[in-house]
């Protein structure tokens, strides 16, 4: 049976750890795997918005994770190319690309520089990466994104919005206002708009209250699941242009 060596908190973040299984969240039982975000397909908000259009020609997914939505995109015509700091991330993204017969350019970066992923990019996504990054970070990370995105190039940007209910096992320091959007982004992303949207994760009630352990059971009536029972957590989907 495989054991977890350390505990993934936001004072341990490894991310790589947590995808290769070395790591988990307190309450999660040893040989059990769970990566909140990793729910075996695109978000929905995302396929909605590639379905509409959102994106075309070159595209950069930041912290891409396990590849599904770098899947989606590639699968819809554009020229992908998908970077995330765990290599373990980026080894499994791969091995779905190929058994999805898709063609996904990975690569393992440090978004705070994005060394190496070439430049003109035409559109950038990040699904949850933004809400990871402190704010020297985020500075960092909006001006890397200027760099090697072309002028007028769109980024959808979906981080954790400040209405994530209590019961979610969310920092609030994880939690961006939209103050801190145009603090970071705004020196080098002209903001459009920043709307409402909602991700599912792979947590559940039950998971939640066992979670909390020694705790106690924490009150969880606005969590809010989807017909699968999956929490459900808001989320900001900010749109902007590259200056």
């Amino acid at each position: 049976m495989t054991t977890h060596e350390q505990t993934f908190s936001r004072e341990n973040m490894d991310f790589d750890a947590l995808y290769a299984g070395r790591a988990a969240f307190d309450g999660v039982e040893p040989g059990e795997q769970v990566i909140p975000w990793d729910i075996g397909e695109p978000q929905r908000a995302v396929v909605d918005l590639v379905g509409a259009g959102g994106f075309t020609g070159r595209v950069l997914d930041v912290g891409c994770g396990l590849g599904d939505n770098a899947i989606l995109l590639a699968g819809h015509g554009c020229e992908v190319t998908a970077v995330d700091g765990s290599p373990t991330a980026i080894a499994k993204a791969e091995e779905r690309a190929a058994a999805r017969d898709v063609r996904v350019r990975f690569l393992v970066a440090d978004a705070t520089e994005l060394a190496g992923v070439g430049t003109g990019f035409d559109a950038a996504l990040d699904s949850g990466l933004y809400h990871c990054l402190d704010d020297e970070q985020r500075s960092a990370y909006a001006a890397a994104l200027h760099r090697v995105c072309r002028p007028g190039a769109v980024l959808h940007l979906f981080c954790f919005a400040e209405s994530v209910p209590p019961g979610t096992p969310i920092t609030e320091e994880a939690l961006v206002s939209r103050e801190n959007l145009h603090a970071n982004l705004g020196r080098h992303w002209e903001i459009l708009d920043i709307t409402d949207a909602v991700f599912a994760t792979t947590f559940t009630r039950e998971l939640l209250a066992r979670m909390a352990g020694a705790a106690g059971s924490p009150d969880l009536g606005a969590v809010r699941v989807d017909e699968r029972g999956r929490v459900l957590t808001p989320m900001s989907h900010v749109r902007a242009r590259r200056s």
